[in-house]
């Protein structure tokens, strides 16, 4: 039986659907590979007829509500949520697999991963360090249960790159993703999901790349002025009002990394 699947989250007529959903088939373990859209149309049925990949179609209520309905549409224990402007390096499934057959009390399962920009891999800038930084702490395997760390590498900025992440199913509730977020939906889960028991494993190789670009919904959220409000808000549940507030400041200018420019 497998243990693992990617369920390719498709939106209206992406131009890199085929890109990811080829990086997804062409892994050394062989996963499952789900569509899942709530906006079905023939640009989507036309890439699933040629890869000979199942549609699961759903109602759209919310960004969070579409990617639990990802989740939960898969059959396997392990489940990746793969967003179709990324890609996934061929050894990804294969190491969170190994990863996860190690330690079975696992949440989540996440790789480090490199961005592209304008069809460029990029794997050092000032976003991706920080990130690093924060995480280490997840780097020594004795530490990954522990709740303070798990929250920890999170209570700074959201380190864990969403598309990167793997999840046990067995192990979540949900809701998982919060549906009335529109960009810190990912960082919701994970302050959520470091309360509960299980580890938070990271796997510290770049196996796959998150895309930047203007059409992405991460740079519509950051230009439409939602991402500051609910920064704040997920601050506010590891830190007193008066930081939370001084941090947001500061973390506000990260802003800036998702443009294609920088």
């Amino acid at each position: 039986m497998k243990l693992h699947t990617f369920v390719v989250l498709a939106y209206k007529e992406s131009n890199y659907l085929e890109e990811c959903i080829q990086s997804v088939l062409n892994q050394t373990y062989s996963s499952e590979v789900l569509i899942a859209t709530t906006t079905n149309n023939n640009f989507i049925q036309k890439i699933a007829k040629k890869y000979k990949l199942k549609i699961v179609e759903g109602k759209h209520t919310s960004i969070g509500g579409d990617f639990d309905f990802a989740i939960k549409a898969a059959k396997t224990p392990l489940v990746t949520i793969a967003h179709q402007d990324d890609i996934y390096d061929p050894t990804y499934a294969e190491e969170i697999v190994e990863a996860y057959q190690k330690k079975k009390e696992s949440i989540i399962l996440f790789t480090d991963c490199y961005e592209i920009r304008n069809y460029k891999k990029v794997y050092k800038n000032t976003n991706l360090r920080i990130k690093r930084i924060l995480i280490t702490p997840l780097r020594f395997s004795f530490l990954t249960s522990k709740k303070w760390v798990k929250r920890f590498v999170i209570r700074f900025g959201n380190a864990i790159c969403c598309p990167a992440v793997t999840f046990q199913k067995e192990k979540l509730n949900f809701p998982v993703f919060e549906y009335n977020m529109t960009c810190d939906i990912d960082w919701h889960a994970w302050e959520t999901l470091s309360k509960q028991k299980g580890d938070f494993i990271f796997i510290s190789k770049c196996l796959m790349g998150h895309r930047v670009h203007e059409e992405s919904e991460t740079t519509k959220t950051i230009n439409a002025n939602h991402r500051t409000k609910e920064d704040l808000e997920i601050f506010k549940r590891f830190w007193p009002e008066w930081f939370a507030k001084r941090l947001n400041h500061f973390y506000s200018k990260s802003e800036k990394s998702n443009k294609i420019s920088s």
